[in-house]
């Protein structure tokens, strides 16, 4: 448990539909409390609901997001760590976040992982090499940051990845 940092500008733009989309104009036209308010549910919605499309399980799910601040506050009860740190990437890596409070907890804990934030000019098998020693262990990163990740080509800048214990 604990803040983690993101970088705001990267990331899944989930904040530019719907509700989300409303919300954000009505602050920048008018930032009331309750204008700042209706942002932060609606931010905080639709991070759940990306979670929930990347068919990750958390029980008894709770994200809020504070606008002030760009902070994703998440907790809930899930099976294991990597689904714990799935969950943690699918909160921070959208654009606008800052920081990801962890307030999640793992029916079964296991070793942590690794982060990584990408910069220009990496690939899997770079940081493969950075990590594990051999770039050929590129497809333990891809699978471990699935289903976020659609292909193992498709990582952008600013992007945190999971770096799995070997």
């Amino acid at each position: 448990m604990g803040l983690m940092s993101f970088i705001k500008e990267a990331g899944e733009k989930l904040f530019g539909t719907g509700q989300a989309k409303a919300a954000e104009a009505a602050v920048k036209s008018a930032p009331t409390p309750d204008n700042v308010a209706a942002l932060s549910a609606a931010a905080g919605k639709a991070i759940a609901d990306y979670i929930g499309t990347q068919g990750l399980a958390v029980s008894g799910l709770s994200v809020g997001f504070d606008a002030p601040s760009s902070t994703v506050t998440v907790s809930g009860v899930v099976a294991d760590q990597a689904t714990k740190e799935k969950v943690l990437l699918c909160c921070g890596n959208v654009s606008g976040v800052g920081a990801v409070n962890d307030m999640l907890t793992v029916s079964a804990p296991q070793p942590e992982s690794q982060w990584h934030t990408v910069v220009s000019g990496d690939n899997l098998s770079k940081i493969a090499k950075k990590f594990y020693g051999d770039p050929n262990k590129y497809p333990m990163i891809f699978e471990a940051n699935k289903p976020m990740l659609k292909h193992p080509d498709k990582i952008y800048p600013g992007q945190l990845l999971r770096i799995p214990p070997l």
